[in-house]
């Protein structure tokens, strides 16, 4: 199995899908637990001295006026885990839940929170268990960390709450810690606030989410090419020329994959002869603009995770020169704004799928499509109810664009009076690139119909690759109505797994 080695200087995007989504083992390196002991040092030297400093000898938050002696210390790092997770709602996913702990894990193994070696190597052994700790929808508010998610990962370190183990089943937290052989964590000063206090949920599906959108937005510009050709539209629009005089590299590298797709097509520009039009629509002739700056959104926001994923976030810090200072380094912001703006760029994506999708049912603009695509228009009603749940997705995508991160609600007796949403932020984007991946797979059923109607004229080989791979997977052709529901399944499994942008890269070569 494949082994993340966990140091003191971050880990990559790479590193967390493969803990999240792989099940790979983690590892502590040598560096990390001796970073990690020093700066127990730094903490344990000041627990006994009689000034009181924040989160190793106070209270938290709103509460943090009141000096702790030192044999409540230990109780008080065991409620605030145990008051904190006071998650609601529906239990979030297991991918969702490792990268939170293998993120906090990465932060406390950066030596600037205090805790001791044991506790992180806790921490590891319950990730690399296959121990899921149960985490609630609700219950952050994306500043002072991803309190209630981090607090209910934190119980579970403690043999305390519901887990899930590796065979699925849900039990008590203590009961898969012993059966794994762990030892719960009996925490000391700053041990339980340095598990709570960061941006791990909203950044581990900020990252999932690009690895997600990467496909995604290959898939939909190989479907829109395939849409491009279909409608018999030119593909002199694709131009690279055309593209360097605006040089916005998202959109050179999305027209420049719609090139590659279409290229040896019989279909492209047959318009011009028989039935001349001056311009494509806008949803074909600006696939490329729209496409692109959602890629160069995705460009940003890969920026801010990479910067997320070297930081360390906790709050209090312990410095390499021995302060332990208080900050503000767990307000979400950065990722929260980000998060949103890829649920922006996603619908519009999605929108102009579906404007294509539409463009390709309507006989008035197919130039000589059978109505909805139907084998006997009147008898048959094709793709229309096809094209109606794309519309439903869309408009849910366009109410999932909306800005969480514009929102604040003040918390903790208005001491943390402003706040990301960021965790919300991300939550909504996960269900905006779900429903994403289902939109480019209408269009996807939709366009490789039309194509195969086109008769009389050979598609590109890369689209004749999609097509065959398509109907290979189950998704079916043109012919007589049927249950529809299944063939849009199997579309949107093919998409999702990547299968499309995998057939189409053996004709083309890799897509950028």
């Amino acid at each position: 199995m494949h082994t993340v080695v966990v140091g003191t200087t971050g880990v990559t995007a790479s590193d967390v899908l493969a803990v999240a989504r792989g099940g790979a083992r983690v590892e502590l390196s040598g560096e990390a637990v001796a970073a990690l002991a020093a700066a127990r040092e730094v903490v344990e030297a000041l627990a006994a001295k009689p000034e009181p400093v924040y989160g190793v000898s106070t209270g938290f938050g709103a509460l943090a006026t009141r000096h702790i002696s030192p044999e409540l210390r230990g109780r008080l790092q065991r409620n605030i885990v145990r008051s904190h997770a006071a998650g609601m709602g529906p239990r979030v996913e297991r991918e969702v839940v490792r990268a939170l702990m293998f993120l906090r894990l990465k932060t406390l193994c950066s030596g600037h929170t205090g805790v001791r070696p044991s506790v992180a190597q806790t921490m590891a052994d319950i990730l690399n268990a296959g121990i899921t700790p149960v985490v609630h929808e609700f219950g952050s508010l994306g500043c002072s960390g991803d309190l209630a998610p981090l607090s209910h990962c934190a119980l579970t370190l403690l043999g305390e709450g519901d887990a899930e183990g590796p065979d699925g089943d849900l039990r008590p937290a203590g009961e898969l810690l012993a059966a794994h052989g762990i030892e719960p964590v009996e925490l000391r000063e700053k041990e339980g606030l340095a598990l709570l206090n960061g941006t791990d949920g909203m950044l581990g599906m900020l990252i999932m989410a690009l690895a997600d959108l990467d496909n995604l937005y290959k898939s939909a510009d190989i479907t829109a090419a395939l849409s491009l050709e279909a409608l018999l539209g030119t593909d002199k629009v694709l131009a690279p020329e055309l593209h360097a005089i605006r040089p916005h590299p998202g959109q050179s590298a999305s027209a420049a994959n719609m090139l590659a797709v279409l290229k040896g097509s019989e279909l492209t520009g047959s318009h011009q002869d028989d039935a001349p039009r001056v311009q494509d629509a806008y949803s074909v002739r600006c696939a490329p603009q729209v496409a692109g700056a959602g890629r160069d959104t995705m460009a940003h926001a890969r920026q801010v995770a990479d910067r997320e994923l070297a930081s360390a976030v906790d709050n209090p810090v312990v410095l390499s020169d021995g302060r332990v200072e208080s900050n503000g380094n767990f307000h979400g912001a950065p990722v929260a704004y980000v998060l949103d703006f890829l649920a922006i760029a996603a619908a519009d994506l999605g929108s102009i799928a579906e404007r294509r999708t539409d463009r390709l049912l309507d006989k008035n603009r197919s130039h000589g499509l059978p109505p909805f695509l139907a084998d006997d228009p009147g008898v048959d009603s094709g793709l229309m109810i096809a094209q109606y749940t794309q519309a439903a997705l869309v408009s849910e995508m366009k109410r999932l664009a909306v800005p969480a991160s514009a929102d604040s609600i003040p918390s903790s007796a208005m001491q943390e009076d402003h706040v990301s949403m960021g965790w919300s932020a991300a939550r909504k984007l996960r269900t905006a690139v779900d429903n994403l991946t289902r939109v480019v797979a209408i269009e996807l059923y939709a366009a490789t119909r039309a194509l195969e109607l086109r008769t009389g004229l050979t598609p590109a080989p890369a689209s004749q690759a999609a097509i065959t791979a398509a109907r290979a997977a189950g998704v079916a052709g043109p012919g007589p109505d049927r249950f529809l529901a299944p063939d849009l399944a199997a579309a949107d499994a093919f998409v999702r797994a990547g299968r499309l942008v995998a057939t189409v890269e053996t004709v083309t070569g890799p897509l950028a």
